[in-house]
Formats: structure tokens, C-alpha cells, sequence
């Protein structure tokens, strides 16, 4: 070993490993089982004998012979000679290596990325501002500073029904009046579009529009996804609050508290504790897989589409990539993620009741006395029936005298008898194996009655002319899936699953039968755990006309199946009549009892989540390669550690109460210091005003999103946004009174090739209408559209539900779905014509950018649907009534209410040659197809 010269590890040989080694040789992706992260993982594999450059088996790997390729790195640029060199006398030197350092593979971004740094305040207003300017005018400098660099220029002020239809649509997502755009035309007034665009932020309309485009953000759906897709009939209530909320224009930053913490910011406040469905709004897997190993994995992947949700909505940061390693592009490192684990790790899917605390105590006043009433009338009941029990149990050898046959067996039952003839036969359960107070549920693969012929013939297979009925579990989406036809068929597999407790079957002609053989579960090989349930006691009953039956046997000879079914026929056997009658009485009244507790109105139930304590219990660990069988170093709740140069970090003990850790992430999140929520949601805003933000990735402000095209401005937006306490309202207000937001949208041909998408703004980006606002003009300008706000969401498809559900298309859509389309209860996964076409996003996941796509079966859709038809019809009668029977009444008439202007003479010509020739509905229904309704300039 050389001595006297100090090695500085991370000057040289720490940005080797880094750049070369980490990327697979870390804790997390331990290639050949071999990690560099740390000193002793290095020692541990046995790779390198400090000391001994020439013993090391690592300077082995990376060295090159005769211009060959080293074993390692398998890809990438290899180490320079100078690199090996460094590492050989590193070695030699002792290899020595500070304990505090722990080697990772480096970020493409660290923690001077624009993103995380602080508001710029300090820039210079450009020159053409005055002191008297508006914080628009400041939005239009920033516009025309970049449209000078590249010799570009603004468009004039759009065509007056040109922008209040714009506006109209921007803020409502409904098409303007005619009566509203003829009093903004008419308005010479210097504020006339101001006074618009207050109107419109008053309008209620307001938040269903925009509530919808912070719905996409949240991922809110109301089914639960994955392979069983159920739906969620009560969390309706949070996307009513999300309208509520912005119609009132919340802060933002009280929004986003409320959306993680809503629950425990105060006490007894339901209209905030609604807001905490955020958390649960995703998809998750409910299947409750009973393997262990899986059943933690399906726990972090629901913690996993949690922190995504939040990361992406609140700091549009992709923390999700640090799930399995340190995040490659952004300075987000593996304890980042689990950090963020630990501080969401107690809440799990599910519903609270969600309501003052004076509800709930009268509630309980009402609830509590016939409660207790039941209970007490319950105790005396079971008291008579342990006495009776106890009675039976007293003669049990006796009885057990008697049961000398076997138990009955859902691999194969089998009776045998006398031979007998009959037409009829019928299966009578007198209880359930796994319940033997239940008589009416059983299951029956296959149920076979066994004739008197030499070679006996089984009579009852429905392919030898046998009927079967009985009452079963029906599937609406595949009728007879579980009928009693199944239990006849000759098949194992299928089977007839009863719910009134019997099966009959009807032979082709009366037979002689000596034997019946019949199972639930003929395959198994062991009795173990029965997957469908069978019966405990019976009784097999004959009959010649179907109408009068006689018992043929029963199972009573049988020894019990279990202990419960015992005791079910030791009761039957020691109960007296005047126990039977005292149980009647009891009965009665809990019957009674139990009458007037459904009479109480339940109190309302909200998918909020629920919160355990169980989970939130530490310690919390990494998750090498994100398994939860991996466990890697000990983490604590906290906040991310590249922030903490600018904004107050947290950092709770692993006990802390679960509630604690999400009022801190919340009151982390929205500190005044942390820039980055400020630059998200202002730069959504702009997104949906001009259909693409300043930064075009709205939900990834790190390395692999896009950088803003307006820095200054998006910082500038960021400021105003924290002046006006976190309030959107001044913001749109902002931005649609510059001239920016106003201009034409006229296309310039030399602008066009310079900046073909307009991305610098110097003409209105034109867009079509989402998916809701084709469907919410369509019912509009046909004047049927129903305005009921809030409320359990109508649907636009059939749903049936087994195991799975699934999900049917409705092809008639009736005046009771006639509602704005933010009011449709959306299931993932599922298909509705209209909106699927026009890209009405799967709620699977978060959607902060829809897409636009033109396919044919749009144009399809939109002619040939009966909505279309429907709609055309009430349009038709709606001119008849507004304009009477003047043609070109009506005709100027669905102008106005379709394009907001007048036909020009040519147009009306032609549509009233169409009309005449092909009536008014078939007119109505040509323009409902029309590019210029869907498209706003």
C-alpha cells in the first residue's frame, strides 16, 4: 500500500462510479448482485482489495485488452485509460472512501433547474409600460417583446361576436344567447367585454366549466377501475364541491389544504372534509388478494397512484420515477418518494359519514333507543335458541345413533333407494353448508337421477329430454349464467346457483329411479375451503303432476357436515311449540324494531377514504427496486429535499399521528416560498385559455418537460396570482382583457411559417370544442338543456354488475339525461358514443392536456346517433315556436343561435332550398354537423 498521499474520493473517483457504474450497480438494481453505492457494498461483493490494485477484480472488469471492449460498463461509453488509471491508484492509496458519501447515479437536472427557483420579481417591465398600465397590458408587453424577436406581430382585435363567443365558451363552455350577443355588439361603452367577462365569472355556469378542467387534473372518476370496475355512487359530492369551490372562487392554496387535509384542518366542517376524496378519486385494485407477497405490492401501488396524483396535480413534478430508483432526469431521490409513502401511508379507499356534529347527534338520539331495543329483543331470542340447543345437545349420543349414513360431501352425494316412479322431482334445501340457517342459497354443478335399466341411464340430462327450473342468480349481462339448466347440462364446471332454495326437474315421460348423485365441487381433491356453497340438509321430494309432492328421502340419517350444521338439526329436533311461539313473538318485534330503524334516514355516507391507524404505523422503509419484500433504509415523513434551499423543510417522527403529516405536506406544498404550485396552476390556467401553456407539459415542470416559452410572464402570472390570495377570478380576468387574448385569430401566412402553432401568440389559437361542450350546445341551442346543478350524476350508459361490471352504451338518450355533461357519473373504462369519439378522456388517470383527434367516426356519430336526431327534432320545434312559420325567421333565427351571426344572403338561400326540399329537422340536423359550431375562432 502507498502511504503519505491523501486521495480526494469525491473529486476523482466518485463522478467515475457516477457516470459509469451507479446506473446498474445500485441498492435498488444490484446487477450481477454487485452494488458501488457504498464502500462496504463494494467490500461486501469482494470485487476490491484495497490496497491491492493488481487483487481487485473491479479494475479487472473495466480494463480493455487489445482494443477489446471491457466487461463493464455493458453500455455506454467506456472508462478512459486516465479513469482507469484513477481508480488503480485509488486502490493502491487504500481505496479510501468517506462513510457519508453514498454514490448515485446523477440527475440530468440538480437543484438549479428554473422550476424550483424562487418568483423572479426583479425583471424590467419592457418600456412601453407606463405607471398607468394594467397588469393586461403587462401580459401583452411580455407577448410583444418575443414577438419582435422574431419580426412577428399581433392580429387586430377579433370581430365583436367573434369574442364574445370565444369568452362565452372560455369561462361557461356553453355558446352565448343571441340576446347576449346582440347587447355586447350594441354596447359601445369603453368596458363592454370587461362587463362580459364579469358576468360570465358570476355565472354558475363558470364552475361547472372550469370544475370539469380541474376534474381532468385530479383523475376523478366514479368507478373504482381494474378488473372489477364498480361503481362509486357516492362520490359525486366531491365534484360538486370542486364546483362550489370555484364558482366562490376559494384560494387555491385553501383548495389544495382542503384536497389532502380537508378532514382535520377544523373541526366539524363536512364542506371541507368532502374535499379530501381527492386522495381517493383514482382508480385502485379492490380484489383483496390473499396472497401476502401480492397484497403488499397492490398496497403500494395504491400509495403509488396517490403520491403520483398529488406530485403531478399540486408541484407538476413526475416524483412517481423515484418509486424503484433516485429519478434519472429530475434532483428527486428515492427517499423523496417514500418520504411522501410514510405521510400518506394511512389512508386507504373507502367511505365516511360526512356531516356536522349536531346531524350525527340527533341521528344518534333517534338511532341509539331501538338499537338497544334490538339488541335486547336479539339476547332473548338467542337464549331460547341455546336452550333448545342445550336440550338437543343432552340426547346428541341418541341422536347420533341414528346418523349412520355419511356426511354429505360437495364432491358427490349419492342416494340410494327403493325404486320408485315419477315425473317430477325436487332438491329442497333445508339449510347451507357454510350457513345452515340460510335455506334458500346452494350450488349444483351437476344433479343426476339414475333409472332402473340394466345399464342404469341418468334421466335427468336435459340431452335425454329433462327440463330443470328453480329460481336462480341472474346476471343481466349474461342471462342463465348460473340457471338451473346448468345443473342438468352433463357438464362439471358450470353451475346452477339457487336463491329460493330448490331445484326441479321434469322427466320426458314418468321413469323407474333407484339412485340420485349430485355435487357442487366434483374435482376437488380434498374437502378444504369450498369455493361454492352446498347444502348441510335436505330433503329430495317426487311427484306425478308437479303439484302434490311426497318425500322420497332426506339427508336426517346423515352424520352433520360441521359442528353448525349439528347444532341447526339438534335445534330442529328439540324445539317445542311453545318455542316456536315465543320465537314468533320475538320475531315480531324485532321485525318491528327493525321497520322503524331503516324508517331513519341514513346519514350521508362520502368516498372520502378512511384512515388507519394500523397503516400509518412506521417504521417506513425504501423499497429497493420498489418491492415491498426489499426493504432498504428507514425514512420519516418529510418534505423534498431539493426544495429545502427555498422553502421550510418538514420532517415528522415516524409516530406522528397520520393527520399531522398531511397538514404538513399540505402547508408545505402551498408555502408562499414554494414557487412551483404558483407556476403549475397559473400556467394550467393560461393552458386552457389559449389551449396550450407557457409551459406546454402542464403537470411536468422537471427535465423531460418542456421549458416556457414566456419565463417572464409565467413568473409575472405566478406573482399576481399570490396578490390576489391564491384567487383565480382576477386572473381570467387578467388575461382576457389584454389585447393578446382578444386578437383575431385570422391566420398570417409569413406568421405561419415562422410559428406554425402560434406558440408566440400572435394570432388566437382556434380549438374545437371538448367532448362536453359539443354535447352541452347541441342540447343548448335546441333550448332543452337542463341547468339543475349538483346532485347523484345521470348516465349515459346501462350498467350491469356481477363480478365484473359492464358497461352498455346507451343507444336512446331521453330528456332525463338532458343535463350538463360535468353532471355524467364517468365509470373508467367505459364507452359513451358522442364523448368517447370526441376524446373524452378515461378518468384512469390524470388528464391535464386532452387530446384532438379527427376520425371518422365523429362525423359518424354526430350524424347518425339518435341523440343527433332527437336534438334536431327539439331545434326544429324550437324555431317553430320562436319564429313561427317565416322560414327565413327560422333560419336567421338557428343562425344566431349556432354561430352567433346573422346567415349571409347565399347561406340563407341555400338553407331554405334545403328546408323546402328536406324539412326543417333534416336542416337542423345538417348544421348540428357542422365544423363552425364546434370550433370557436
Amino acid at each position: 500500500m502507498k502511504e503519505g498521499t491523501q486521495f480526494d474520493f469525491a473529486a476523482t473517483v466518485q463522478p467515475i462510479l457516477e457516470e459509469h457504474c451507479v446506473r446498474c450497480h445500485s441498492p435498488g438494481n444490484r446487477k450481477g448482485e454487485v452494488s458501488l453505492a457504498t464502500i462496504d457494498d463494494l467490500l461486501e461483493s469482494g470485487y476490491l482489495t484495497p490496497g491491492d490494485a493488481e487483487a481487485s477484480y473491479l479494475l479487472d472488469l473495466v480494463k480493455s485488452e487489445a482494443g477489446e471492449r471491457p466487461s463493464m460498463p455493458k453500455e455506454g461509453t467506456v472508462l478512459t485509460a486516465d479513469q482507469v488509471a484513477v481508480l488503480e491508484e485509488w486502490i493502491e492509496h487504500g481505496a479510501e472512501w468517506p462513510k457519508e458519501i453514498v454514490v448515485r447515479e446523477r440527475s440530468k437536472a440538480d437543484g438549479t433547474w428554473w422550476a424550483f427557483q424562487p418568483l423572479q420579481t426583479d425583471f424590467e417591465l419592457p418600456a412601453v409600460l407606463s405607471p398607468e398600465s394594467s397588469a393586461s397590458d403587462v401580459i401583452d408587453a411580455f407577448i410583444e417583446q418575443r414577438l419582435e424577436e422574431t419580426r412577428l406581430h399581433r392580429n387586430p382585435i377579433a370581430d365583436r361576436r367573434v369574442l364574445i363567443r370565444r369568452a362565452t365558451y372560455d369561462l361557461t363552455g356553453l355558446p352565448p344567447t343571441p340576446e347576449e350577443v346582440e347587447a355586447f355588439v350594441n354596447d359601445s361603452s369603453e368596458n363592454a367585454f370587461e362587463k362580459v367577462v364579469d358576468r360570465l365569472l358570476a355565472s354558475p355556469r363558470y364552475g361547472e366549466h372550469w370544475g370539469r378542467h380541474w376534474l381532468d387534473v385530479v383523475r376523478f372518476g366514479e368507478s373504482n377501475g381494474f378488473e372489477r370496475n364498480v361503481l362509486i355512487n357516492n362520490l359525486w359530492p366531491f365534484r360538486d364541491y370542486v364546483i362550489e369551490s370555484i364558482n366562490a372562487d376559494k384560494p387555491f392554496d385553501q383548495l389544495i389544504r382542503e384536497h389532502l387535509a380537508g378532514d382535520v384542518l377544523e373541526e366539524d366542517r363536512p364542506d371541507q372534509a368532502v374535499g379530501t376524496a381527492f386522495l381517493v378519486a383514482g382508480p385502485y385494485d379492490d380484489v383483496g388478494n390473499q396472497d401476502a407477497v401480492q397484497a403488499a405490492q397492490i398496497r403500494a401501488n395504491t400509495i403509488d397512484e396517490m403520491i403520483r396524483a398529488t406530485s403531478e396535480a399540486f408541484l407538476g413534478l413526475t416524483i412517481g420515477c423515484a418509486r424503484c430508483h433516485d429519478h434519472k432526469f429530475d434532483p428527486i431521490l428515492q427517499r423523496d418518494y417514500y418520504s411522501l409513502y410514510a405521510t400518506l401511508s394511512g389512508i386507504k379507499h373507502g367511505s365516511q359519514v360526512v356531516v356536522h356534529r349536531e346531524a350525527r347527534e340527533e341521528h344518534d338520539a333517534k338511532v341509539q333507543p331501538l338499537e338497544a331495543k334490538r339488541q335486547e329483543l336479539t339476547s332473548q331470542r338467542d337464549a331460547i335458541n341455546h336452550q333448545v340447543l342445550e336440550r338437543g345437545l343432552a340426547r346428541l349420543e341418541e341422536y347420533e345413533q341414528e346418523w349412520d349414513r355419511e356426511p354429505i360431501d360437495r364432491r358427490l352425494t349419492t342416494d340410494e333407494f327403493p325404486p320408485v316412479e315419477t315425473k317430477f322431482l325436487r332438491l329442497r334445501s333445508l339449510g347451507q353448508d357454510n350457513n345452515p340457517e340460510n335455506r334458500n342459497s346452494f350450488a349444483v354443478e351437476e344433479f343426476e337421477v339414475w333409472n332402473t335399466a340394466d345399464v342404469p341411464r341418468n334421466v335427468a340430462l336435459s340431452s335425454n329430454g329433462a327440463v330443470a327450473s328453480g329460481e336462480s342468480r341472474h346476471i343481466e349481462d349474461f342471462p342463465g349464467a348460473y340457471g338451473p339448466h346448468l345443473a342438468i347440462d352433463g357438464e362439471l364446471g358450470k353451475r346452477f346457483l339457487a336463491t329460493a332454495g330448490t331445484l326441479t326437474i321434469e322427466f320426458q315421460k314418468p321413469e323407474q329411479i333407484q339412485k340420485i348423485t349430485f355435487s357442487s365441487a366434483r374435482n376437488e381433491s380434498e374437502p378444504g375451503q369450498p369455493k361454492f356453497v352446498f347444502l348441510s340438509d335436505y330433503v329430495i321430494e317426487i311427484s306425478t303432476d308437479g303439484e302434490q309432492w311426497e318425500e322420497l328421502i332426506d339427508s336426517s340419517g346423515r352424520k352433520p357436515v360441521n359442528e353448525a350444521a349439528r347444532n341447526a338439526r339438534l335445534r330442529r329436533l328439540s324445539i317445542t311449540p311453545e318455542d316456536q311461539q315465543q320465537l314468533a313473538q320475538l320475531n315480531r318485534e324485532l321485525a318491528e324494531v327493525n321497520r322503524k330503524l331503516r324508517e331513519i334516514p341514513s346519514l350521508p355516507s362520502i368516498f372520502i377514504g378512511e384512515r388507519d391507524a394500523n397503516l400509518a404505523d412506521g417504521p417506513f422503509h425504501l423499497f429497493l427496486g420498489g418491492s415491498p419484500q426489499r426493504l432498504g433504509e428507514v425514512v420519516t415523513p418529510a418534505s423534498l429535499n431539493v426544495l429545502e434551499q427555498f422553502v421550510p423543510n418538514y420532517e415528522l417522527e415516524t409516530e406522528s399521528p397520520e393527520h399531522q403529516r398531511r397538514v404538513a405536506l399540505a402547508d408545505w406544498i402551498v408555502h408562499p416560498e414554494n414557487a412551483l404550485p404558483q407556476r403549475v396552476l397559473v400556467n394550467r390556467i393560461w393552458h386552457y385559455h389559449f389551449g396550450t401553456g407557457i409551459v406546454e407539459t402542464p403537470s411536468d415542470f422537471g427535465y423531460m418537460g418542456a421549458e416556457p416559452s414566456h419565463p417572464q410572464l409565467l413568473d409575472f402570472l405566478a406573482g399576481r396570482l399570490l396578490a390576489s390570495n391564491w384567487r383565480i377570478k382576477p386572473l381570467h380576468r387578467m388575461i382576457m382583457l389584454s389585447k393578446t387574448y382578444q386578437q383575431s385569430s385570422q391566420n398570417q401566412t409569413e406568421a405561419a411559417r415562422v410559428d406554425a402553432d402560434a406558440r408566440l401568440l400572435w394570432r388566437f389559437p382556434p380549438r374545437r370544442l371538448s367532448a362536453e361542450e359539443i354535447r352541452d350546445t347541441m342540447l343548448s341551442v335546441a333550448g332543452v338543456l337542463n341547468l339543475q346543478m349538483g346532485g347523484p350524476g345521470f348516465r349515459l350508459y346501462h350498467f350491469m354488475q356481477d363480478n365484473v361490471c359492464t358497461y352498455e352504451p346507451l343507444d336512446v338518450h331521453g330528456p332525463e339525461t338532458y343535463r350538463r355533461a360535468v353532471y355524467h357519473q364517468n365509470a373508467r373504462a367505459s364507452v359513451v358514443d358522442l364523448m368517447t369519439e370526441f376524446d373524452q378522456p378515461d378518468c384512469a388517470f390524470s388528464t391535464p392536456r386532452r387530446s384532438e383527434t379527427t376520425t371518422p367516426l365523429q362525423a359518424l356519430t354526430m350524424l347518425n346517433h339518435s341523440f343527433t336526431f332527437d336534438i334536431a327534432n327539439e331545434l326544429a320545434e324550437r324555431l317553430k315556436r320562436e319564429a313561427g312559420e317565416d322560414s327565413q325567421g327560422q333560419i336567421r333565427r338557428v343562425w344566431q343561435l349556432c354561430y352567433a351571426r346573422d346567415p349571409s344572403p347565399d347561406e340563407l338561400e341555400e338553407c331554405k332550398i334545403f328546408a323546402q326540399q328536406h324539412g326543417l329537422e333534416a336542416l337542423c340536423r345538417v348544421l348540428l354537423n357542422t365544423s363552425a359550431l364546434i370550433y370557436v375562432e
